[in-house]
């Protein structure tokens, strides 16, 4: 089977696209696999890191104001479908995917418009631009809150399939002991402490993560502590790590991203990050004590509405940013690694989140998909 995936720019949706990807790969073996993104997207660096070749397509985004760089956006828009045909033709795919961003317009709206089987997945309770402006076009919309349904509507309800999030074969193939072995923290560290500023970056995070590394983590040599600043960030994050003298602590670690995520994550005993959707069905699955601290800057609030659910449930800590500082955070933080029974109970609770069938209900259905293409006029 020949297959095209398409979403990018940011973390939140070239993961779900790997995972959905990978688990197409794991049960069809021989598949023919390939990416379409844009060429500056965090898709250049997690793509082919998984093996799969990526395509590029000319398309952006719109910004909130109307500016010159919104009427390129616009001529974008209408022309980058038919671009995409050419690939399309080239490459002759059974199935075309996408998990939302605006590079998954042009593809996915050409791949319709040629009768090809298509389908997108939108992991957050509000429908991005994109994946609203696809729902009249693609064959299936995958999503994972029952909230996502209600925004798009009554018309689009025989295309709406409730799954769940995609999620990495790599998240339940590791258990935490073998996952402290791979990484060779068993013997070594008592804690490991992961924490991250989203895939491009967060200052506000940023700065308190390494004022907690500063003012607590360097002095519990007992405690790994990673940082991933994002790559926007990075050098910034980077001059005040050296700052404050932290590269010489071997229990401290800043990273640009973390590209081996599910090793990490199953291997930590406290997660520090984002509120995106994707995020909480990772840390769900694994059953991880967490700190959530949701981005402002996203539609509708939604990661906050997310992380508020767990909160509520016991099964997370919630902290906006606009509260943050490195003293809440040493504060919690030390409480948590303090009380076990606490962080178990935590782990429990969003257990209770985890939606692990995702990945065989995604697959299951995308093949029924690609099996209706003989029949399509």
């Amino acid at each position: 089977m020949r297959v095209l995936v398409t979403g990018g720019g940011t973390g939140r949706h070239v993961n779900p696209a790997l995972a959905i990807a990978g688990n197409i790969r794991d049960n069809c073996p021989g598949s023919t696999i390939a990416f379409v993104g844009t060429s500056h997207g965090i898709e250049n660096k997690l793509v082919p890191k998984e093996g799969y070749k990526l395509y590029h397509v000319e398309v952006q985004g719109f910004k909130r104001k109307l500016t010159p760089y919104n009427i390129k956006s616009a001529w974008l828009a209408f022309t980058s479908p038919m671009k995409a045909k050419k690939l399309l033709r080239e490459f002759k795919p059974d199935l075309v995917i996408g998990t939302g961003g605006y590079v998954s317009w042009p593809l996915l709206k050409a791949a319709a418009g040629m009768k090809i089987p298509t389908a997108v997945h939108e992991s957050n309770a509000i429908p991005g631009v994109a994946v609203r402006m696809l729902a009249r076009y693609v064959d299936r919309i995958y999503v994972n809150f029952d909230a996502t349904a209600e925004a798009l509507g009554e018309a689009y309800a025989p295309k709406i399939k409730k799954v769940g999030n995609p999620i990495k074969p790599e998240f339940s193939s590791l258990d935490y002991a073998s996952a402290r072995r791979q990484l060779g923290i068993d013997g070594k560290y008592k804690y490991f402490i992961l924490s991250c500023g989203g895939s491009m970056g967060a200052e506000k995070i940023n700065d308190e993560m390494l004022a907690l590394m500063r003012d607590y983590t360097s002095k519990h040599p007992e405690i790994l502590h990673i940082h991933a600043s994002g790559a926007i960030e990075y050098e910034a994050a980077r001059a005040k790590f050296e700052e404050y003298g932290l590269s010489k602590y071997e229990n401290i670690q800043l990273l640009e991203y973390i590209y081996d995520m599910p090793l990490k994550m199953t291997a930590a005993d406290i997660v520090v990050n984002r509120a995106g959707a994707m995020t909480l069905s990772e840390l769900a699955l694994l059953g991880k004590c967490c700190v959530l601290i949701p981005s402002p800057h996203v539609t509708d609030n939604h990661q906050y509405k997310n992380a508020k659910v767990l909160a509520d449930a016991g099964a997370a800590l919630l902290f906006e940013e606009k509260e943050l500082s490195g003293d809440i955070l040493t504060d919690e933080i030390s409480r948590l690694i303090a009380d076990e029974s606490r962080r178990k109970q935590m782990s429990e609770n969003i257990r209770k989140f985890a939606l692990p069938d995702a990945n065989r209900a995604i697959y299951d259905d995308l093949m029924l998909l690609a099996g209706q293409k003989n029949r399509r006029g």
